[in-house]
């Protein structure tokens, strides 16, 4: 608030990149100030990164590799069980545009896909063969869970210890979302304990992930520094759309991407 306070009436505040909460939107509507994102800038960069994530995982390629490297060898059924894709079930948490083209990316490899989002349209699934189902059955039938959401009082902490018990054993987590969305301490237990085979996770909470935190040192775990949304045309489409909105700002034309709704500030002094 003390922030917003001091911008002038009408300001516009442009977040550079998808999520805004950093921003007090409640102060901002308070002020008229318009809060703004790009949440479009780089949607098929991030869908690689995590399909990337869940292709390595379902395969354990990152096992394999930890070991030859290190010198070693093994057979392959020291690893099972692993699927074939075609056997495998991938459950969508959030079903916005990273998510969509995401299970795009997915269904070309064969896999039964599964949803939840409490705002998606069913016929749209529907019609992308992705059933849409509640969230206790996600959890049951998913052998990997990707997760595509906002951090809201919904979301926060969907993956705990007791959505992860409830998922077959041997599963897998994908986090390309929010940190926020999953409990690491679950995750680290599940990991040790044989529950979930792999997690792979760009996105934590904290952010940087603790020097000592346990999960560094577990090899079915794959982790990333938040780098999922970077590539080079990701960057330059980010640049540049956050530009054109501050054009639009400056011009006094519609935003493109506006978050909130501010009413009308009053200057001191006026009715």
């Amino acid at each position: 608030p003390a922030v917003l306070a001091a911008l002038a009436p009408g300001a516009v505040i442009i977040r550079y990149g998808v999520g805004w909460d950093n921003v007090d939107v409640a102060a901002a509507d308070e002020r008229g100030v318009s809060v703004c994102n790009v949440p479009d800038y780089g949607t098929t960069t991030v869908a690689d990164h995590a399909v990337s994530l869940a292709l390595t995982l379902l395969r354990r390629l990152h096992q394999f590799n930890e070991v030859i490297s290190a010198g070693g060898w093994l057979k392959p059924a020291s690893q099972a069980p692993i699927l074939e894709f075609s056997e495998a079930t991938i459950g969508l948490f959030g079903t916005g545009k990273i998510g969509l083209t995401v299970a795009e990316r997915l269904r070309a490899f064969g896999f039964t896909l599964l949803a939840y989002d409490p705002y998606a349209n069913k016929d749209q699934l529907d019609a992308l063969g992705i059933e849409l189902v509640p969230l206790d059955e996600l959890w049951r039938r998913s052998n990997l869970v990707t997760l595509h959401a906002p951090a809201t009082p919904a979301t926060i902490r969907a993956v705990n210890a007791e959505s992860i018990a409830a998922m077959p054993r041997g599963s897998y987590i994908v986090n390309t979302a929010r940190g926020t969305l999953v409990d690491l301490e679950a995750v680290v237990d599940a990991l040790n304990s044989g529950q979930l085979a792999g997690a792979g996770l760009d996105v934590f909470d904290p952010e940087p992930l603790p020097e000592d935190h346990p999960i560094r040192s577990i090899g079915s775990a794959i982790l990333t520094p938040h780098a999922a949304f970077y590539s080079e045309s990701s960057m330059q489409n980010l640049q540049r759309l956050a530009v054109e909105e501050a054009q639009r700002a400056a011009s006094g034309v519609p935003l493109r991407c506006r978050v909130n709704h501010p009413a009308p500030f009053a200057a001191a002094g006026t009715e």
